[in-house]
C-alpha cells in the first residue's frame, strides 16, 4: 500500500512542477531548506465549497492567485482590486470569497452561497501540501500526517503537544495490509501501526479504509485515517 502511495506521489509532484513552471509559481529557492518548505505551506489557504448537492471545489489561494480544482478542469486566477473580500479572475471565471462563503462564475454559469466545508478543507489542504497519509483520533484529540521518505508529524493533547519525526522506511506486511512506521527524536520514541481495516470516527461518524493506532513512549492512541495520494 505506501509502496503504491509512493509512486503515486511522485507522479503528482512531477505533473505539479510542470504545472508551476508555466504558470510562474515557484516554491521558495532554498526549496530543500525544512523552514522555508514549512513557510511556504503555511502561507497557502485552502477551502472546498459546496455549492449545492451537486457542485463543489477546492480552491488554493497562493498569494495574488488561487489555483481552482473544479470537476474535470484546474484553473488558475489573478487577484483583482476588490472594496470587499478576495477576488481573482482570468478574463472568462471569476472567483471571489469573503470568510468562508465564496461565489463563482464558471462556464457561464453563477454558483452563489457556496459554503467552505471546513472538515474537507483541512484534508485538501494536507494533501496539497504533500502529505501522502494522515490520521485523526479522539479523547484527547490528535492528528498525524505522514510525509513518505521525509517527516512523521503528530499532534496530540488537541494541538497542545507537536512532534516532528524523521520518516524511516515502513515495515510492510501485505499479506496482514499492515504497515509499522518505527522511529525516534531525542528521546521521544514512536510507532505507528496503520491497518487495513474499516474504521469509524468515534466523533464525527465519518468512516475511513484505514484503522491506526499510535504509539508515543508509554502514551497509545487510536483512530483512523486515509491516503492522500
Amino acid at each position: 500500500m505506501i509502496k503504491n502511495i509512493i509512486i503515486i506521489r511522485h507522479i503528482v509532484i512531477i505533473i505539479a512542477m510542470l504545472l508551476l513552471s508555466c504558470t510562474g509559481i515557484t516554491a521558495p529557492e532554498s526549496a530543500s531548506s525544512a523552514e522555508d518548505l514549512q513557510i511556504w505551506r503555511k502561507a497557502s489557504k485552502t477551502f472546498v465549497f459546496e455549492c449545492n448537492n451537486t457542485f463543489s471545489f477546492v480552491a488554493r489561494v497562493d498569494g495574488d492567485a488561487v489555483w481552482l480544482f473544479l470537476p474535470h478542469k484546474t484553473l488558475r486566477l489573478i487577484r483583482e482590486p476588490s472594496a470587499s473580500g478576495e477576488k481573482f479572475s482570468d478574463s472568462q471565471t471569476i472567483f471571489w470569497s469573503k470568510g468562508d462563503s465564496a461565489l463563482l462564475e464558471y462556464n457561464q454559469t453563477t454558483y452563489r452561497n457556496c459554503m467552505n466545508n471546513r472538515t474537507r478543507a483541512i484534508w485538501e489542504h494536507a494533501k496539497l501540501n504533500g502529505v501522502d497519509f494522515r490520521a485523526v483520533g479522539n479523547e484527547p484529540g490528535w492528528f498525524m500526517e505522514i510525509r513518505d521518505a521525509e517527516s512523521i508529524l503528530f499532534v496530540a493533547d488537541y494541538g497542545n503537544s507537536r512532534y516532528e519525526f524523521k520518516a524511516p522506511q515502513p515495515m510492510v506486511d501485505q499479506k496482514k495490509r499492515k504497515t509499522i512506521y518505527q522511529t525516534k527524536a531525542g528521546e521521544k520514541n514512536l510507532t505507528v501501526v496503520i491497518e487495513g481495516r474499516h474504521c469509524t470516527d468515534s466523533m464525527s461518524g465519518e468512516n475511513f479504509e484505514t484503522t491506526v493506532w499510535v504509539q508515543l513512549d508509554r502514551n497509545r492512541y487510536q483512530g483512523c485515517g486515509r491516503a492522500l495520494h
